[in-house]
């Protein structure tokens, strides 16, 4: 089910979660939500043109959204939101969230080291449309690294204030879409 399908569009809630993990079609349920609407799409990755197969991921992005949509690479995604207020999709939370870590080397420092109370703010005070797109990661088996384990719960505690902040949850599960809130 398109997550557009779920809500009359005269009712769109003002801020969107979206969760899924891996190829579970969460971004292009996110995406589908804006239909052909000029979006500001706010990609989170750092690019890395030696990594062919994140390259690829990226072109296939690239080819599903619409010409009228302008994309703003930026690891800055609390400075990104605050100088806008137009429909906007963020994706993915993950990816900004690992920069962060990097950026503070936080990979072995305790957990809530990084300060994820901005991008909170930020989400819940954007007056536009906004959806973002985070990865659920948390159902899978315990990570065998320290890294791994950190990342899941770091991603897991943001996931839940990011969903206090947003009107609206979704979970994507194999293409399938579940509202939470």
């Amino acid at each position: 089910m398109v997550a557009s399908s779920l809500v009359p569009s005269d009712s769109l809630p003002r801020r969107t979660l979206v969760l899924g993990g891996a190829r579970s079609g969460k971004s292009a349920v996110a995406e589908a939500m804006f239909g052909d609407d000029a979006v500001r799409y706010v990609a989170t990755a750092r690019r890395d043109t030696s990594d062919a197969d994140f390259e690829h991921r990226i072109a296939a992005h690239r080819i599903r959204r619409p010409q009228s949509w302008t994309v703003v690479e930026n690891q800055d995604l609390v400075d990104t939101l605050a100088t806008g207020a137009g429909p906007t999709l963020v994706d993915d939370i993950g990816t900004w969230l690992t920069d962060r870590i990097d950026a503070e080397q936080a990979w072995e420092s305790p957990r809530g080291t990084v300060d994820t109370d901005p991008l909170v703010s930020a989400v819940a005070d954007y007056p536009g449309r906004l959806v973002v797109v985070s990865p659920e990661v948390g159902l899978g088996v315990v990570p065998a690294t320290r890294s791994g384990r950190l990342f899941r719960d770091e991603i897991g505690v943001l996931n839940q204030r990011l969903a206090q902040a947003c009107d609206e949850v979704l979970f994507v599960i194999a293409g399938l879409t579940t509202r939470l809130k």
